[in-house]
């Protein structure tokens, strides 16, 4: 078999933007946004592998769609990118993920992997640390960054007789959700959630049993619930390089999150703004932690007393990463210069303003109703810094603008039926 240029060892210079080829696991709104930063950047099309071609990835002039049998099964998406790589010798090939059981997939896999691909994520020892979110909360505790209140419950023992939860002594309404997702990923229950706000005792018995019946054997935090709606988050994304420096911070104010049950928790609409002394804190984590790769950092600011609270940090770049894009920090060009050309890239902290949003605008106002914040928003709008991860113009097909226009809608309907919360009228 001939040896692609990365088994080949070669140079920096020998690799043309070119012979970049992105090799990409999943095939949601975040992934399409990989493979639109890396088309913007380098003018490539990637390779998506996923179980089928959804709409954020159908019908794209900038991703060859790679369909496996059944995309829950490891084997089959390490041995389908094998095979893409086989097929693609002498080009440089970029394996990234952006879901967290995607990624441990790749880490678990990285010996196989690595003789093909660039594999830009941590080892699986640090994985381990702190994707899991009770580990993620000790580790801050130790650094002085500040997180809420958490108990662990470990259902490892869940099987056996007289297995009991441990008591919860946090205040209700609590946070209830699972500390690895990939542990959490294939399990199934009614009523099963990403989060869990919990009201009462009686509520929190009940997810106790269902997960105990469903099988689940990981083990989920209880967290003291941080007052304030949505706008009282905070998003980060980080690049850390093959050196252990950290070349890229990007830092965002979330408008309005998904409400969805699958989706809670994920930012439908952001501003990116540089918030300097947050940002310093994610930076004592990723040095304390020997992180390396993209990161991405969930915190939300407690308004009594104005201290940012981190929630957790993704081993991945996040499903909103167009917003750095978006902000002239294409994060694909940190990545590339890094571990492709293996040459430093001078550090960048984000501080341009734009509003990356999946909503039409008038929703999105609806639910913006401070007036500072209102303000800021409708200023981006009418200077056009506006983003749609989905509208690109140069894959803007007669299908893929009808997607969009679709996927819009969309959230008209999600919005009405599971945060029914319209304010005012939007302009």
């Amino acid at each position: 078999m001939t040896l692609s240029a990365h088994q080949q060892g070669a140079s920096p210079e020998a690799v043309k933007h070119e012979d970049i080829l992105p090799v990409l696991l999943g095939a949601d709104i975040g992934v399409y946004a990989l493979a639109r930063a890396f088309h913007e950047e380098y003018g490539v099309r990637s390779i998506v592998i996923s179980g089928i071609a959804v709409g954020a990835v159908a019908d794209s002039s900038i991703i060859e769609n790679s369909l496996v049998d059944d995309s829950h099964d490891p084997r089959q998406l390490v041995d389908r990118a094998l095979e893409v790589a086989s097929k693609n010798p002498g080009r440089r090939l970029v394996l990234l993920a952006n879901s967290d059981w995607l990624v441990r997939v790749i880490v678990q896999n990285r010996v196989e992997l690595e003789k093909h691909f660039v594999v830009p994520f941590l080892s699986e020892e640090i994985l381990d640390r702190i994707s899991d979110k009770a580990t993620f909360a000790e580790i801050c505790d130790t650094l002085g960054i500040s997180v809420p209140r958490t108990i662990v419950q470990d259902f490892a023992g869940a099987a056996e007789s007289g297995w009991a939860p441990v008591p919860v002594d946090v205040g209700f309404p609590l946070i209830a959700k699972a500390a690895s997702s990939a542990d959490y990923q294939d399990v199934e229950f009614e009523g099963k959630k990403k989060v869990f706000e919990i009201a009462t005792q009686a509520e929190l018995d009940d997810l106790w049993v269902s997960l105990q019946a469903a099988g689940f054997r990981g083990r989920f935090v209880v967290q003291e619930l941080i007052p304030g709606d949505d706008t009282q988050m905070r998003s980060i994304t980080s690049y850390v390089d093959s050196r252990g420096e950290i070349t890229l911070l990007c830092s965002a104010h979330v408008l309005l999150e998904e409400h969805t049950p699958t989706g809670l928790g994920n930012p439908a609409a952001m501003v990116t703004r540089r918030f300097d002394d947050m940002l310093e804190q994610a930076r004592e984590f990723l040095v304390a932690t020997g992180y390396v790769g993209f990161a991405n950092f969930d915190v939300k600011v407690d308004p009594r007393d104005g201290s940012f609270r981190f929630f957790e940090v993704n081993p991945r770049i996040g499903r909103n990463n167009y917003y750095l894009t978006a902000a002239g920090a294409n994060p694909m060009r940190f990545l590339v210069e890094d571990r492709v050309y293996g040459r430093s890239v001078k550090p960048v902290v984000v501080d341009n303003e734009i509003l990356y949003s999946i909503l039409p605008n008038r929703l999105l106002l609806r639910y913006v109703v401070d007036p500072a914040l209102r303000a800021m928003v409708v200023g981006l709008m009418k200077s056009g810094k506006v983003v749609h991860p989905l509208r690109y113009s140069e894959d803007a097909s007669v299908k893929r603008r009808t997607y969009v226009s679709l996927a819009l809608l969309n959230q008209v309907r999600k919005f009405r039926t599971h945060y029914p919360r319209l304010t005012t009228t939007g302009f």
